[in-house]
């Protein structure tokens, strides 16, 4: 009988099965995340039941992603509390149901992304399909070139499947990264689908005439090249990201020039391209409203409740950290501050490693930085592609953790079983 010999793990078949089935319901489920014109949307209804059958078939949340499970549970408990202290309920209630189910699957996602790295591919390949379908619902509907295109577009800007422009023109945000990135870095031979693909999602995203989207955009495709460029050391890789990056942006550029040259197009775009919005910066507009909102709020520990704003002002808050405070208390704020914080120190702290999951960390860390920016402007709490990338930060850093584990594991396994020499 050998001696210190170990058996490979018998392979499963049936285990291998489940996990590719597993890993194909998730794919489908990120897909249906770009599909949100009713609620509660076919993406609701499909990974609230995906997660119930994986809690209880063996979804783990390990100490590396529990504390993204513990700081969403308190954020969601000053929404409870926010409750408490409004004379109608109204739809309160579901409006906090519908957070914690986003909070459950940022962990979930978290949890299946530590479990198999594989399923990050698939994951940002579903985004990429999700949003190509949805821009060219939007553009064809923009364009009135199918048959009831009305229902993709609100206020002569374009919606895709979505009920607002400003969540369509965010959604569209990663997906085009990660084309951009395989376009800087694969081979040349794949680039024609990829710039068809990320062509139709830069045009949706502009005919949504969103602010937050042009600027998220435009941000997070600069730190991308700057990031990259400061990741890859030799001088020809670099040469080759500065050329295809002007180049793509020369193309892109000539696309939207061409686009302008519809009435309606350059109509509303030069009305878009002001600054400051009569709904920003009149009587009650938007920064006025933050300003007495804070105030108010440092007089309200326990928030004012969810859907209260909107009722002593014209409008919502449009600020989600002032959303935090209204909705959630000041334990809610202070729990999404950490949250925030967390998140972005995880991404800083292993963005520049050379590991698989590498890229999608990268882009996710960038987008959801600045989704973080523009949600001084606009409420983030219900975007669901926003707990996606909470989830795959939290599930990247889970994976390094454990990476580290095994590496430090296996250098103490190495050293035991060198030979003693004196």
């Amino acid at each position: 009988m050998a001696i210190g010999v170990t058996q490979a793990p018998a392979f499963r078949p049936q285990l291998a099965a489940v996990a590719i089935f597993g890993s194909a319901m998730v794919t489908f489920g990120v897909f249906l995340s770009g599909f949100v014109i009713a609620e509660p949307a076919p993406y609701e209804l499909f990974m609230a039941a995906l997660i119930g059958l994986w809690a209880l078939f063996g979804l783990k949340i390990s100490r590396y992603t529990a504390p993204l499970l513990a700081l969403l549970i308190l954020f969601n408990t000053g929404g409870i509390l926010s409750l408490t202290v409004m004379k109608e309920l109204g739809g309160g209630p579901m409006y906090i149901a519908v957070s914690a189910f986003l909070a459950l699957s940022s962990v979930f996602y978290a949890a299946i992304i530590e479990a198999r790295q594989e399923r990050l591919k698939l994951i940002f390949n579903a985004w990429v399909a999700a949003g190509v379908i949805t821009s060219l619902l939007g553009i064809l509907g923009y364009f009135g070139a199918i048959p009831g295109g009305e229902q993709f577009t609100l206020y002569d800007r374009a919606k895709g499947a979505f009920q607002d422009p400003n969540v369509f023109g965010p959604f569209l945000v990663a997906p085009s990264l990660y084309l951009m990135h395989g376009l800087l870095t694969d081979r040349l031979s794949r680039a024609p689908v990829r710039i068809l693909c990320l062509l139709v999602m830069v045009l949706g995203l502009f005919l949504s005439f969103s602010r937050a989207a042009w600027a998220l955009y435009l941000f997070c495709a600069c730190a991308l090249v700057f990031i990259m460029l400061m990741k890859e050391r030799t001088g020809a890789f670099r040469l080759k990201i500065l050329v295809l990056a002007l180049g793509g942006a020369i193309l892109m550029i000539s696309a939207l020039v061409i686009a302008l040259q519809f009435e309606q197009v350059s109509s509303l775009f030069s009305s878009r391209t002001q600054l400051v919005q009569e709904y920003d910066g009149g009587h009650l507009g938007r920064f006025e409203r933050h300003r007495i909102g804070f105030l108010m709020a440092m007089e309200h520990p326990l928030g004012i409740g969810p859907m209260v704003f909107s009722t002593l002002f014209p409008e919502d808050e449009h600020n989600i950290w002032l959303k935090s405070l209204t909705s959630y208390g000041w334990l809610g704020f202070i729990c999404y501050v950490t949250l925030i914080f967390w998140t972005v120190a995880i991404g800083f702290r292993f963005l520049l490693l050379d590991r698989p999951w590498q890229p999608y960390l990268m882009i996710a860390w960038i987008v959801l930085i600045g989704h973080t920016a523009i949600g001084t402007v606009i409420d983030t709490d219900h975007w669901r592609h926003f707990y996606l990338l909470l989830g795959i930060v939290w599930g990247c850093g889970a994976l390094e953790y454990r990476h580290r584990q095994k590496t430090v594991a296996g250098a103490a396994l190495r050293r035991a079983k060198a030979p003693l020499t004196f």
